[in-house]
């Protein structure tokens, strides 16, 4: 048994004239079409009104000169003074009738009989048309409707010696012997209009070819809508995408680029190198290798930098990821873990003090083994006092405990100075944790390094002082001061203005280094801060960071 299967429906395309007129260039193809038809004709039109009329001057001149010339004939003269003026002046008038070319030439008298007629019937017979102001000795031209049809004519009279009309001449044009002179140049006149026609429909019908290639054939509607489309995706991305063209000029930034970079008014047509952002990054966005993943700071975040180039050198695509909390975050990870360090280190010295401690018992020595362990509990109980005493807060009492178990670990002395003093809650909560982290963590790091380096070069021990104290508690300028000093080499004068720059550092072993003072000076800009560089034995670095914030709580408490 055979199973039929109902056949899939297939959306059907609409036939190439509709889906033509449909898209934005078969619009714009056909809106063309009729404004080049209507120029053309348009034209063609005002030609030929043009053309007729000055036909019609040119027939009126030429009737006019004719007419003249045979009033001013002495032949006629004669001949319409004798006893019968049709037999001399009959063939006389066709002879130049069929040499000039006109239509009719009638010589009549003054009562308006005609002599001669291109129709012998019509000999004798008045004339039609007006001959007043001939009789008058004026000549004036008319269209008017005779014998023949209508033509233009003109009546002249004829002068006898004694300066007296004796008889009229007229001479027209029939308007189908006009209308036949102007059959060939409108027949030209209709073949320039039709390939003007022709040319500028191929024409408008090439170009919108291309257009209707650039745009995929989508109509208005459609192009409307995918602009909204992508100026939703731009803004709901988080990402940040910036657009660059061959001279470096800004083509598209997205908020989220804005919102990293700190930019604000107009940017499209900027340059990149005047938007006022860090050397570093406008260096990598205009470098000639592509970026990868590269961190770059601004004024107050990280950020990842990627950059590739669009086609064949069409311009540059650049987006940027927001690096700042996780940045913040290794941070904080890399301090968790050297308090692990920290205190595994101590575990492990703890125990090897508590073996001694037993020895000393099973040997008998019980005054020596509670002197031994009485002075080891001092001694590690000693900072920590020191370091709860002071410091009340309990993010920066963790951290400095912590860094002087690694400090000491690595040979340095860490000591907090005695004029060091921070009460619980006294930092505003806009001063995030995680900026105090950055800011002391890599303050004393790098002090750490330093002490160590110029033990290696100097019999000094090596040694770290960090004053945190509260400056200006009562006053509008109250700050937190953060002041860390070693016992190294010191910064040279030279190099101050760089310090805080992506990328510098004293250290040669190429493993990343450079980063932490950018982000304390990063942290302590965006908390309306500033970072002082000075030299005692060594360097000394001073954040200082305002709690303007929890001055304005205190005058509202004390209201």
């Amino acid at each position: 048994m055979s199973v039929r299967t109902a056949p899939t429906r297939q959306r059907r395309r609409p036939p190439l004239p509709r889906r033509l007129v449909r898209s934005l260039a078969g619009q714009l193809f056909v809106v063309q079409v009729v404004i080049v038809a209507a120029v053309v004709a348009g034209g063609a039109v005002l030609a030929y009104l043009y053309t007729a009329e000055r036909t019609e001057d040119a027939a009126r001149r030429e009737v006019t000169s004719v007419a003249h010339a045979v009033a001013d004939s002495p032949s006629v003269r004669s001949a319409v003074a004798g006893p019968d003026p049709t037999a001399v002046l009959q063939p006389y008038v066709e002879q130049v009738r069929q040499d000039t070319g006109v239509s009719f030439i009638t010589v009549m008298d003054t009562g308006g009989v005609r002599w001669t007629h291109p129709l012998p019937d019509q000999i004798g017979k008045r004339y039609l048309g007006h001959i007043d102001w001939a009789l008058a000795g004026q000549t004036r031209s008319e269209t008017y409707t005779g014998t023949l049809g209508p033509s233009v004519r003109v009546v002249t009279p004829v002068w006898d010696d004694r300066h007296q009309v004796v008889a009229l001449v007229s001479v027209g044009l029939t308007l189908e012997s006009i209308s036949a002179q102007l059959s060939g140049p409108l027949l030209a006149l209709v073949g320039v209009a039709v390939a003007a026609l022709a040319l500028g429909g191929v024409g408008t019908y090439l170009a919108n070819s291309r257009l209707r290639r650039h745009t995929h054939g989508m109509g208005p509607d459609e192009l409307s809508h995918l602009y909204e489309y992508h100026q939703a995706t731009l803004r709901s991305v988080r990402e940040g995408l910036i657009l660059l063209d061959r001279s470096h000029r800004v083509v598209l930034c997205n908020d989220a680029a804005r919102e990293l970079l700190g930019l604000a008014g107009e940017l499209d047509g900027r340059p990149m190198a005047e938007l006022g952002l860090p050397e570093a990054l406008v260096a990598a966005v205009l470098g000639e290798a592509p970026a990868r993943d590269e961190v770059h700071l601004t004024a107050e975040r990280v950020v990842v930098l990627n950059t590739s180039t669009i086609g064949t050198g069409l311009g540059r695509v650049v987006t940027l990821r927001d690096h700042t909390e996780l940045q913040s975050l290794s941070g904080e990870l890399d301090s968790v873990r050297g308090f692990t360090e920290a205190l595994g280190a101590q575990a492990h010295e703890a125990a090897n003090r508590l073996h001694a401690v037993v020895s000393l018992i099973e040997l008998g020595r019980h005054e020596q083994a509670v002197e031994f362990a009485t002075a080891e509990l001092e001694l590690a109980q000693q900072l920590t006092d020191r370091v709860v005493a002071a410091v009340s807060e309990p993010v920066l009492a963790a951290l400095l405990l912590g860094k002087a178990a690694q400090a000491a670990e690595r040979g340095v002395e860490l000591t907090l100075t005695e004029d060091s003093r921070i009460d619980d809650g006294v930092l505003p909560p806009g001063l995030s944790a995680r900026d105090l982290i950055t800011v002391l963590g890599n303050l004393i790091d790098n002090a750490v390094d330093a002490a160590i380096a110029g033990a290696a070069q100097s019999p000094v021990p090596p040694e770290v002082t960090v004053t945190a104290r509260i400056d200006g508690e009562a006053s509008p300028e109250a700050c937190l001061l953060l002041r860390v000093a070693d016992t190294g080499a010191g910064i040279d004068s030279a190099a101050v203005q760089d310090v805080f720059r992506r990328g510098w550092s004293t250290k040669q072993d190429g493993r990343g280094h450079g980063l932490g003072l950018a982000l304390v000076a990063q942290a302590a800009r965006r908390n309306g801060g500033t970072v002082e560089v000075g030299r005692e034995r060594g360097a000394v670095l001073t954040v200082r960071l305002p709690l303007a914030g929890r001055a304005r709580e205190r005058e509202g408490a004390l209201t």
